[in-house]
């Protein structure tokens, strides 16, 4: 009975309340390379200047940048993938569509290099 609701495979994490970190494509990735950047940032401030204060604002700021920095080129990259997919998803139903028809493209090179030789 305790095990029951532990398992539970549609289960998200949420994070801030309202980033769903499982089904939002980007999203896990922008949050651990954003916090690898706080901690290297930080730490390297603190240990240059020794100032505990401004070390952890600058981790803050460092987190907030390398975050939306990741999160707009990861989400950027998605993008221009997903056109990709889509132009040869296009591209495979016309080859099946205008195969074998006097529409086909290969059929009109074909024809046109047996006429030349």
């Amino acid at each position: 009975m305790a095990g029951e609701g532990d398992s539970e495979p549609g289960k998200s994490f949420k994070l801030f309340g309202f980033l769903d970190v499982k089904n939002v494509p980007c999203a896990r990735e922008s949050v651990l390379y954003g916090s690898l950047g706080a901690l290297v940032m930080g730490l390297g401030h603190f240990l240059a200047t020794s100032r505990v204060k401004r070390s952890c604002d600058v981790a803050v700021g460092s987190y907030i940048c390398t975050m939306l920095g990741y999160w707009f080129y990861c989400r950027y990259n998605l993008a221009q993938q997903r056109i990709r997919q889509r132009m040869l998803k296009e591209g495979m139903k016309n080859r099946i569509l205008f195969e074998g028809s006097y529409l086909d493209p290969e059929k009109k090179q074909s024809g046109s290099e047996r006429s030349d030789s």
